[in-house]
């Protein structure tokens, strides 16, 4: 992924740490074990955008873009990302996520897991040495994450609109990785602590209309996504027999005629409008930073993070 950069001293500078970030993952990936090594790098050939190593880097920019931790910070948070695709993929029934294979579709789930485990502990040991603050915001990130995937888990509480709690598990779940990769660009890069805090809003905002994005691209996924909570409790009688089919099993007659019309109903809107706020929201973030280079791109990340593609695995 890329944003729109027009400063070349800019463009020039992401391409140096984008490259860098890739042959940091290559050695973290790296294993005396072939096997592992082999493992650990299937999801790294292949998950997704690397938003999170570029919102890194671009945060870097409000401090010392040079600075000896701001590369590892970005290995650190894309490592911490394939981790839990290695978890999800566990935990997904279907054969395949948002359109890409599951982590363990070549192996059985107890390597799947421990993969993600070998991956957590390389992340941890490149964040040890970015200091302790470094470790306590991925460790709050962390928590974040895990509360999300119970929240995924046990489903709203009685009363609870499944809506807002989708939202609230998206924010835990994907947000607050892409809002500490805000945070540890700018804490690596010694930027302001004011300029960190609005990164991170940016981030998480952000994180939640990209994840969004994709799940109006396949609205249909096994996971819940907003477009089909969005027909729970319809008043309409169709609205309500498409919700069942659904959410029900795949082999269900009726299944496949029941995603065709969810790709064509207007419940999409809907859940278009809800990115295009969660875009809103990132922007807003940005209000509190310095007009410079960096800025501009982030806000060209607001268009290019939700831009009809096909379905990536930025989860």
């Amino acid at each position: 992924m890329q944003p729109t950069v027009r400063d070349h001293a800019l463009v020039d500078g992401l391409r140096a740490g984008q490259a860098a970030v890739e042959e940091g993952l290559l050695r973290a990936t790296k294993s005396d074990v072939p096997f592992i090594t082999e493992a650990a790098r299937e999801l790294t050939r292949t998950a997704g955008r690397r938003l999170r190593p570029l919102l890194v880097l671009l945060a870097a920019r409000f401090g010392d873009p040079g600075a000896p931790g701001v590369v590892p910070a970005a290995v650190v948070v894309e490592l911490t990302h394939l981790a839990t695709h290695y978890h999800d993929g566990v935990r997904d029934e279907a054969a395949v996520r948002r359109d890409a294979p599951r982590p363990d579709a070549n192996w059985d789930n107890t390597v799947a897991v421990l993969t993600g485990d070998f991956l957590f502990a390389r992340a941890s040991h490149l964040l040890a040495d970015l200091g302790p603050e470094a470790v306590r915001i991925q460790a709050q990130a962390f928590r974040r994450q895990v509360t999300g995937q119970i929240l995924e888990t046990t489903g709203p509480r009685a009363g609870r609109d499944p809506v807002e709690h989708h939202l609230d598990v998206l924010a835990s779940r994907t947000g607050s990785l892409t809002a500490v990769s805000g945070r540890l660009g700018a804490l690596a890069s010694g930027a302001d602590p004011g300029v960190a805090d609005a990164l991170a809003r940016y981030g998480e905002r952000l994180g939640v209309a990209s994840h969004l994005a994709d799940e109006v691209a396949t609205p249909a996924a096994r996971r819940p996504t907003l477009p089909v909570l969005l027909l729970a409790g319809a008043e309409d009688a169709a609205d309500r027999e498409l919700y069942e089919l659904l959410t029900g099993p795949a082999e269900r007659a009726g299944h496949t005629e029941a995603v065709a019309r969810l790709r064509t109903h207007p419940v999409l809107d809907r859940a278009r409008e809800e990115t295009a706020r969660q875009v809103d929201a990132a922007r807003a973030a940005l209000s509190a930073l310095p007009d410079c280079p960096a800025r501009d791109a982030l806000e060209s990340l607001c268009q290019t993070a939700v831009a009809p593609t096909a379905p990536s695995s930025c989860g």
